[in-house]
C-alpha cells in the first residue's frame, strides 16, 4: 500500500511540477521594469522568452514578439532550450507513467516490466526538473547582470540609456515547478524499489561451489577416493597376492588359482 501511495503521489508532484513548466514558459513576465526609482509611469514594459510587451496606464497592453533567434544572445535561447527540453522529458514521464501504475492493469505486465517502467519515468522528472531550475536560474543570473550594469551607468549620468529590469512572477512559478518535478522524481524512483518482487531481487546472483560436488547421505556410507583401481593378476608366474579379509585375517590362494 504505501509503495502504491508513494507511486500516486510521485504522479501527482511531478503532474504539477510538468504543468507549472509550462506555464513559466509560456509567461510573459519573465524581467519586468523595475519602479523603484520612478514608481509612476506612464508605461510599463515586461518581457517574456517569447516576446516583450509594454502596458500603458489606460490598461491598452501591446506584445511584440522576437520575430528574429540569431539576433538573441546566446544565453537567452539556452534557457529557452532548456525550458523546451524540460517539457519535452515532462511530458513523455508522464505518458510512461501512467502505464506503470499499479491501480492500471494492462493484459499481463509484471510487476518488474511496471518497476521499470516507472523508474524511467522518475528519471524523466528528476532531468526536467533539473532543466527547469538551470534555465531559470540563468536567466536570472542575466537579469542580475544587467541590472548593477545598469545601475552603474546611472550613477555616472547616463539614466536615460537603459531602463532597469528585476525578476518577474514566471521565474517564482519556474523554480516551485522545477521543485515539484524533482521531488515527483525521486518519489517514483522510491516507489520503483518497492516493486520489485522479491525473488527476482537476488536472482542475478549465483553462488557456485569451487570443486567437486559433495553429496551427504543419510545413513551407513563407505569412504573413498572416488576410484577403485583395477585388481592386477599375475599370470604365469604361479604366484598371486594374498587379499586381505574384511575381519583382518589374510586368505591364501588354492590350486585353481594357479595357472
Amino acid at each position: 500500500m504505501s509503495t502504491t501511495m508513494c507511486q500516486v503521489m510521485g504522479f501527482i508532484v511531478s503532474s504539477l511540477g510538468v504543468a507549472g513548466c509550462i506555464v513559466s514558459t509560456a509567461m510573459d513576465m519573465w524581467s519586468t521594469q523595475d519602479l523603484y526609482d520612478n514608481p509612476v509611469t506612464a508605461v510599463f514594459q515586461y518581457q517574456g522568452l517569447w516576446r516583450s510587451c509594454v502596458r500603458q496606464s489606460s490598461g491598452f497592453t501591446e506584445c511584440r514578439p522576437y520575430f528574429t533567434i540569431l539576433g538573441l544572445p546566446a544565453m537567452f535561447q539556452a534557457v529557452r532550450a532548456l525550458m523546451i527540453v524540460g517539457i519535452v522529458l515532462g511530458i513523455l514521464g508522464l505518458l510512461v507513467c501512467i502505464f506503470a501504475l499499479k491501480c492500471i492493469h494492462i493484459g499481463s505486465m509484471e510487476n518488474s516490466a511496471k518497476a521499470n517502467m516507472t523508474l524511467t519515468s522518475g528519471i524523466m522528472f528528476i532531468i526536467a526538473g533539473l532543466c527547469a531550475i538551470t534555465g531559470v536560474s540563468v536567466f536570472a543570473n542575466m537579469l542580475v547582470t544587467n541590472f548593477w550594469m545598469s545601475t552603474a551607468n546611472m550613477y555616472q549620468g547616463m539614466q536615460n540609456v537603459q531602463n532597469r529590469y528585476t525578476f518577474g512572477s514566471a521565474l517564482f512559478v519556474g523554480w516551485v515547478a522545477g521543485g515539484l518535478a524533482l521531488v515527483g522524481g525521486i518519489m517514483m524512483c522510491l516507489a520503483c524499489r518497492g516493486m520489485i518482487p522479491e525473488e527476482s531481487r537476488y536472482k542475478a546472483v549465483s553462488y557456485n561451489a569451487s570443486g567437486r560436488n559433495i553429496s551427504y547421505r543419510t545413513g551407513p556410507y563407505k569412504v573413498g577416493s572416488g576410484y577403485e583401481p583395477e585388481m592386477k593378476t599375475r599370470k604365469g608366474a604361479g604366484y598371486e597376492e594374498a587379499a586381505r579379509s574384511e575381519d583382518g585375517r589374510r586368505s591364501y590362494p588354492s590350486k585353481h588359482d594357479y595357472v
